[in-house]
């Protein structure tokens, strides 16, 4: 990456696959998989950064403490990257949901909330608490790992996206993006989506 012009950079990550399979999963806290693990590590093969920040949950700060111990960097771990709790659905499949509640979701994820589930303004307002923090933050390169949910909402913000269109962003498991915040004048912008720089 280059810093001759002084800029800085975040990069995101979602984590990778996770024991039981493809499911909504918010709060239920399951490990990766052997699988998942080498996804992240793949990801991040020759990448550099000063500090890692993470979700709570185990999929995203056992390797986040791993790769800071590893390359002698910081990590600290922030409550509000979590992801999203889906209520009732969670630990469930998109089959084991009833159809009528699955589609009043994927029609309307801002202003369907799924039973019991936190509401998306609610994500959506503690995910952009933690860009405010990342951007504050005088790390020449963060690395930020956390979730599908999460993710979505920090590159729609940056991209201008209104937050119903935000499930159009593909967000597949260990997904590395990175975003460049400008030194001097200008507003963030998103450098590469879906893979390695």
């Amino acid at each position: 990456m280059s810093e001759a012009c002084g800029d800085r950079f975040v990069d995101l990550l979602r984590h990778g696959d996770t024991r039981g399979g493809v499911r909504f999963r918010g709060v239920q806290d399951d490990q990766l998989t052997a699988d998942g693990w080498r996804q992240m590590q793949t990801a991040l093969a020759d990448g550099a950064w000063d500090q890692v920040v993470t979700s709570p949950a185990r999929r995203c700060a056992a390797f986040a403490e791993d790769l800071a111990e590893r390359l002698g960097i910081p990590h600290e771990v922030w409550p509000e990257v979590g992801e999203r709790d889906f209520g009732a659905w969670e630990g469930q499949a998109a089959d084991e949901i009833p159809i009528e509640e699955l589609s009043r979701f994927w029609a309307d994820p801002v202003g369907y909330t799924p039973p019991g589930a936190e509401p998306f303004q609610a994500l959506q307002a503690r995910s952009l608490v933690a860009w405010r923090r990342l951007l504050e933050h005088d790390a020449k390169r963060s690395l930020l790992i956390t979730h599908g949910g999460v993710i979505r909402v920090l590159l729609g913000h940056v991209l201008g996206m209104p937050a119903s269109h935000l499930l159009f962003l593909e967000v597949p498991h260990a997904c590395l993006s990175r975003v460049r915040i400008p030194a001097r004048v200008g507003e963030p912008s998103l450098v590469s989506h879906g893979g390695i720089r």
